[in-house]
């Protein structure tokens, strides 16, 4: 009797054993977890639907997102914020992070993909085939994330300056805190023109596309998504990561406007 015991314990082992590492790297979650998740602001619309059908399959972990300019919420993360997840609009800040050792290196992944578009209020008439006729037009404002932490807008300088545009342009630009800033502006009619991602020109009815700016102009935009090193729950974070490259993730970011790089 006492054998046949120990034999039962051992099985129900050895079992346990072999489900979890079949399991292993994403198994479910059996207790509740949250993640806090600082996102560029470009994903404002996106990712909402995207966490919907993230938490529809694991319904024990619970996200919550913080929305920013991309260096804004890089500089929040070397400050100590309580940070998961990190996803960037560009690999700059991805980039200063992980030399910082504040993003674990081997969960870093390269999500989706945007493109650069040069947006008026949508009862602009403004007709521009390239970024070189900005310098001959008479534009009072244009709406440009600030190039020192935004994203979008380190994108759009670096087309200006290849276009040799971007000094002539100096005093007209308006400089935005986020990408959805400069969309705000431009759909408020405070400037006339801005540069966005295509994303953001798709979730907006108050504008429309000008010009997609040359992709050859800037380098291709991608969002790398990557867990703190201080996480306390790493593995829910990268049981998230991994989703957003799944096809289910993917068709929601491509119907927002963004594009699929896997």
């Amino acid at each position: 009797m006492k054998y046949l015991v120990l034999l039962f314990f051992s099985c129900i082992t050895l079992t346990g054993c072999s489900l979890f590492n079949q399991e292993e790297p994403f198994q479910k979650s059996t207790e509740a977890n949250k993640l806090l998740v600082s996102a560029a602001a470009s994903l404002a619309d996106a990712l909402p639907e995207v966490i919907t059908a993230f938490e529809e399959e694991y319904p024990n972990i619970n996200i919550t997102v913080n929305y920013g300019g991309s260096g804004q919420l890089s500089r929040q993360i070397q400050q100590g914020a309580p940070v998961d997840i990190f996803l960037s609009a560009n690999q700059q800040w991805m980039d200063t992070l992980t030399e910082e050792k504040l993003i674990a290196e081997d969960t870093r992944t390269d999500v989706i993909g945007n493109h650069l578009v040069l947006i008026g209020n949508k009862q602009s008439s403004q007709s521009i085939a390239s970024l070189q006729q900005l310098s001959d037009m008479q534009i009072d404002q244009i709406a440009i994330g600030n190039p020192e932490s935004v994203p979008a807008g380190i994108y759009a300088k670096t087309a200006l300056q290849n276009s040799g545009v971007w000094q002539s342009l100096e005093e007209q630009f308006v400089y935005a805190k986020d990408v959805r800033q400069a969309l705000t502006y431009v759909e408020s009619g405070n400037t006339e023109l801005g540069f966005v991602y295509a994303s953001d020109a798709a979730i907006s009815n108050d504008i429309r596309i000008i010009t997609e700016v040359d992709e050859t102009l800037y380098p291709a935009i991608v969002y790398p998504a990557g867990v703190t090193s201080y996480s306390t729950n790493r593995h829910d974070a990268e049981t998230f990561i991994h989703f957003l490259k799944q096809d289910k993730a993917a068709a929601i970011f491509k119907s927002y406007g963004f594009r699929n790089i896997h």
